[in-house]
């Protein structure tokens, strides 16, 4: 289906399509150049259509008007233009002839993307080789397929993670936490998971809870259970590093194992997180895990959690690069910086030069998060053989690993990408949507710092948020709240399916049955969005709507959600109830929606949950 011809003046490669002659690489256009600290090939583009490249703040088609993107994982409030938390070295482009073709450059190393308006495409990286995937397609969801072949399938979600999860930095105890998971069932608001953040701990060390603050911690994840729902909580990768010897096994016993990263001089990195100094786990090290899942099994005998957040894994630090910064030298200041936040590789993040069991952590960075996420889920699956395991719900996580077989970031977690306010919902579905093949990711609703309007409800601190649960709002828009998340209990049956596909042959989640258009700036009664060509029918009032594949407007009053259902689908369905528990014990039925030519087609996929 292609061809491949070298050129020796000017050296490199051109790649067609055989079936329409496009020529998808051309890379005789720029010098190739192959150092061991700058490699960099450029190429021609067929078309200007090209997505991917996460992750980044922005539209989902990007501009190739000179337009540079940076792949360094990086802990920072999203910003238009900068390396944010993910690396993603995948592209997908949209040929003119409506065929599309992937690009993927497995290289873990601190890289820019050049974008150009010829159109043209420029990788820079500093280490490792230049490997790349070409995937033909020829549709968009054959391209994700076949990435999903060569870096590994996501893992499939347990039912539950598909239901309403609430979460808030700023709970000040296990009770308030509990007065609010009782609040949403006084008011019978779908929940199915409650999870905290770093309040919880014991001065914000891992596998520690406050003893005072959250001593009840373990009947409210006791009373969670009972009622069908599920308890999260999060994690960090820094270990607290200063407290007296013997009082605290995670750092006593990893140190003891050599489980941290080192400096160049063959000590423990020290840089500082939330519970103050602390040294970071190893990851790339396999007695690591085993340290981990120790640490994990003890805690869980305690307070049996059902998910994991693991959080601040770029490694952040609020430090660059160590309490004693970094040593001179070429991987911390290497020939040549790509265009990373903070102009240097170890800004606010551990040194370059750092010593990990697999290699220096100048090539390791971006791979972090995903060790960490792969050591958690291994865990819980190890876990879970004899007894109550746990899932993996994790911060946007790199996505460059090569194992064997493959497993990277798909086999073991989800994404969680930074606060939702009003002036990000916009961003926030194409930030999504650029982040290649990741299907387990969403948005946190609402804000960690910056709140969306509204009146009467503060914390005693000003660096807490509000409080943002359904409860604490006024009684018309509690009420749609409510309906909303009934709507999506209901459709939990449409929704699982759909990643049991994305797990097994690789489908995109999107699907194309269902089309959601929602209102994305505040104050609004009306919203326009892009509808497909054909019948469309409304979700809740069957009315049909004959698109020509046009912008339409449509009426958005608070308490309607604009949701269309495509002629030809068949949608299972299920009466909902508080939890997908309950949910999932309710009569089941079919929504069809005929096409024009009287025919639907649906499927259904079902197991324990």
């Amino acid at each position: 289906i292609y061809s491949l011809d070298f050129s020796r003046d000017p050296f490199g490669v051109l790649l067609r399509r055989r079936t329409t002659g496009t020529v998808l690489l051309n890379t005789t256009v720029a010098p190739l150049i192959f150092a061991d600290q700058f490699l960099q090939i450029a190429t021609s583009l067929p078309s200007r259509f090209l997505y991917g490249l996460g992750e980044h703040r922005g539209t989902l088609l990007h501009s190739l008007d000179w337009n540079t993107l940076t792949l360094w994982a990086r802990d920072v409030s999203p910003t238009e233009s900068f390396n944010l938390y993910g690396a993603h070295p995948f592209y997908l482009l949209m040929e003119e002839g409506g065929d599309a073709h992937g690009v993927f450059l497995l290289n873990s190393n601190a890289m820019e993307v050049a974008l150009q308006p010829a159109p043209g495409l420029t990788w820079r990286t500093i280490g490792g080789v230049l490997d790349f995937y070409i995937f033909l397609g020829p549709d968009p969801n054959m391209v994700i397929q076949q990435y999903q072949q060569v870096i590994g399938f996501p893992a499939m979600p347990p039912f539950w993670a598909l239901g309403f999860h609430l979460c808030r930095w700023g709970y000040r105890s296990s009770n308030e936490t509990w007065q609010t998971v009782r609040a949403m069932r006084n008011y019978q608001i779908p929940q199915d998971a409650q999870w905290n953040d770093i309040d919880y701990m014991d001065g914000y060390r891992d596998f520690t809870f406050d003893p005072q603050k959250f001593a009840s911690l373990p009947s409210l994840v006791d009373d969670l259970h009972k009622h069908g729902q599920h308890y999260v909580m999060i994690l960090d990768p820094g270990i607290s590093s200063t407290n007296p010897h013997g009082s605290y096994w995670p750092f006593d016993e990893g140190l003891r194992r050599g489980l941290f990263l080192n400096t160049t001089q063959g000590q423990p990195l020290i840089g500082q997180v939330w519970p103050g100094f602390t040294a970071f786990a190893d990851f790339s090290n396999p007695d690591t895990h085993q340290w981990w899942l120790e640490n994990l099994q003890s805690f869980h005998a305690h307070v049996p959690f059902d998910g994991l957040w693991i959080d601040m894994n770029e490694p952040s630090n609020f430090m660059d690069g160590s309490e004693d910064g970094c040593p001179p030298g070429e991987l911390d200041s290497p020939p040549y910086t790509p265009a990373v936040l903070g102009d240097s590789l170890f800004a606010k993040t551990v040194c370059a030069s750092a010593k990990q069991k697999a290699s220096v952590h100048y090539n390791l960075h971006n791979l972090y998060g995903l060790m960490e996420a792969k050591a958690t889920a291994r865990g819980g699956e190890l876990t879970s053989l004899w007894g109550h395991g746990w899932t993996v719900l994790a911060m946007s996580l790199p996505r460059t690993a090569r194992t064997d077989p493959p497993a990277p970031q798909g086999c073991c977690g989800a994404g969680l990408l930074p606060p939702l306010l009003w002036d990000k919902a916009l961003t926030s579905c194409p930030q999504l949507s650029l982040l290649g093949g990741m299907r387990d990711v969403g948005c946190r609703r609402a804000g960690v710092v910056g709140m969306p309007g509204r009146d009467g409800v503060a914390t005693d601190s000003p660096h807490l948020p509000q409080a943002q649960d359904p409860t604490v709002f006024s009684p018309a828009a509690r009420t749609a709240m409510k309906d909303v998340l009934l709507t999506r209990y209901s459709l939990l049956p449409f929704l699982y399916p759909l990643f049991h596909r994305a797990h097994l042959p690789g489908d995109t989640v999107w699907g194309g049955s269902l089309l959601v258009t929602p209102v994305l700036e505040p104050g609004v009664d009306s919203v326009t969005g892009y509808v497909p060509r054909g019948v469309w029918y409304d979700f809740y009032t069957g009315s049909s709507v004959n698109s020509s594949g046009e912008m339409l407007k449509m009426s958005a009053p608070l308490e309607h959600l604009n949701l269309h259902v495509r002629e030809g689908a068949i949608l299972p369905t299920q009466k909902p109830g508080t939890t997908s528990k309950v949910t999932r014990g309710n009569p089941l039925r079919l929504i069809v929606a005929l096409s024009q030519s009287a025919a639907a087609w649906g499927d259904l996929f079902w197991d324990d949950g």
